[in-house]
């Protein structure tokens, strides 16, 4: 169980780590180079750019081209990290991404930043809702979504020691710190397990990247007013999937509720439901965007809009348990 103070957390970008992570693994490993889209600055590659300026390239607007030269330069025993916006990384370069990538098992890296409505005033058209759906279905792609910037440290670094293609899934704002940085720790046998965050009896919450601390949050909530006690999944890998924690869960619960950044189809509630439909059929409510495009405002009030805040997680389990 987390031991963070869920209401007033630090906060960190996870570009940010990402930035220091890459820069802190390029004076360790000499194959690893990184590519931009000409968003540096934004991405936050500018950090290692500045420390190893022969091992970056910017690529310029041009996301076919980024992912194809990444590839290239994975055939010769580099590591490549490419970044761009997920809407151009996941949505232009997809063709890239599936053909010259993943069916050929290339060692690449795309970790896009500015992923979901925590975008907020950019709007639906730079607001990437569609990516995990994009990446998950692709044979052999490896899919990560990090709940901060502990969790974007630890993946970062596993994603430069993995051979494969790995698709790791980060947001612009500065997000809660829910994780302790000094004992935090990937499963060495098997990363992709489900971290259970709170343990619990009444409900189970699966939660995926920003969402994760709304789920804590709303937890915590639920305990302290009604005495409800909710088991917290954090998916940090969509791909490959813990299908036997999330059985176990919904074993023990009968009732799951998926939040997430992300469109329902596809995403999270997708990957749950087909799991479950298999291994422990279970009633299922999924909180997300529901067939419906972003819109301009700050990550706050999207999150409320489109009911993956807090309130709404918190609002759904009462209405569930009582119903």
């Amino acid at each position: 169980m987390t031991a963070i103070n869920l209401e007033k957390p630090e906060l960190k970008a996870l570009r940010n780590q990402y930035g220091e992570t890459l820069a802190a693994l390029g004076a360790e490993n000499p194959n690893i180079v990184v590519l931009d889209a000409d968003l540096a600055c934004s991405t936050q590659t500018q950090k290692f750019a500045d420390k190893f300026p022969e091992r970056f390239f910017n690529q310029g607007i041009s996301e076919q081209d980024l992912i194809n030269t990444a590839a290239g330069l994975s055939t010769a025993g580099k590591i490549p990290f490419c970044s761009t916006f997920a809407l151009f990384a996941a949505g232009k370069g997809w063709d890239q991404i599936r053909n010259t990538v993943c069916y050929s098992g290339l060692n690449v890296k795309i970790c896009p930043t500015h992923s979901g409505l925590s975008l907020g005033e950019d709007g639906a058209s730079h607001q990437s809702i569609e990516d995990i759906a994009l990446m998950r279905v692709i044979p052999g792609m490896t899919v990560i979504v990090p709940s901060d910037a502990v969790e974007t440290d630890r993946v970062i670094r596993w994603a430069a020691e993995y051979y494969g293609p790995v698709y790791v899934r980060l947001v612009r704002p500065n997000c809660p710190v829910i994780h302790d940085d000094a004992s935090y720790q990937l499963d060495a046998a098997m990363p992709h397990r489900i971290r259970i965050e709170r343990g619990g009896d009444d409900i189970t919450l699966v939660a995926t990247g920003e969402t994760v601390y709304h789920a804590l949050l709303a937890a915590e909530r639920l305990h302290k007013d009604h005495g409800i006690q909710v088991e917290v999944l954090n998916c940090l890998f969509i791909k490959p999937f813990d299908s036997e924690t999330l059985a176990k869960s919904a074993r023990k619960t009968g009732k799951v509720i998926t939040v997430e950044s992300h469109q329902v189809m596809g995403g999270l509630a997708g990957v749950v439901c087909e799991e479950l439909s298999t291994h422990q059929p279970t009633p299922v409510r999924r909180l997300g965007t529901q067939d419906r495009f972003g819109q301009s405002g700050t990550g706050d009030a999207l999150f409320k809009e489109y009911g993956i805040d807090w309130e709404a997680i918190y609002n759904e389990a009462v209405c569930w348990l009582k119903s």
